[in-house]
């Protein structure tokens, strides 16, 4: 009976141990090349091209008891310090400004989300997906 009853505990116990050792496996919140795509309303065509990213995990909490008086605050990996780059859409109108400029990573944080440089849906379109044709810069 003794066995039943320690089974349980003993499984407890290993998940409780395994879910912080899994953590580990996670990929942390860093910057990496992405290929990311831009474009404008008005221009024909999307650049797609290499830059940096921020991409990872951070840690999270997920209250058991959610009141509507309590606010939850959920950290994303986003940007610490970026530059700016612009780049030049091709083919665009006369009229129409061909300029767009795009945020480059130099370092990331686990942060509340900022709408200013960061995607903070929470599913979003892949970071290369064009609604226009695109024009591919193999060497940026």
């Amino acid at each position: 009976m003794s066995v039943f009853l320690c089974c349980p505990f003993l499984l407890f116990c290993f998940g409780t141990l395994l879910t912080p050792a899994q953590s580990y496996l996670l990929q942390p919140c860093e910057p990496i090349n992405e290929t990311v795509s831009v474009e404008k309303e008005g221009c024909p065509k999307c650049l797609v091209f290499q830059t940096t990213i921020c991409s990872g995990h951070c840690l999270t909490k997920e209250p058991v008891y959610k009141s509507p008086f309590s606010t939850i605050y959920q950290h994303v990996c986003t940007y610490r310090d970026v530059r700016y780059e612009t780049v030049r859409l091709p083919d665009c109108p006369p009229g129409i400004d061909p300029h767009v400029t795009y945020p480059v990573a130099l370092s990331c944080d686990c942060s509340l989300c900022t709408m200013d440089t960061s995607d903070c849906t929470i599913e979003s379109l892949k970071p290369d997906f064009c609604m226009t044709q695109r024009e591919l810069i193999v060497d940026y």
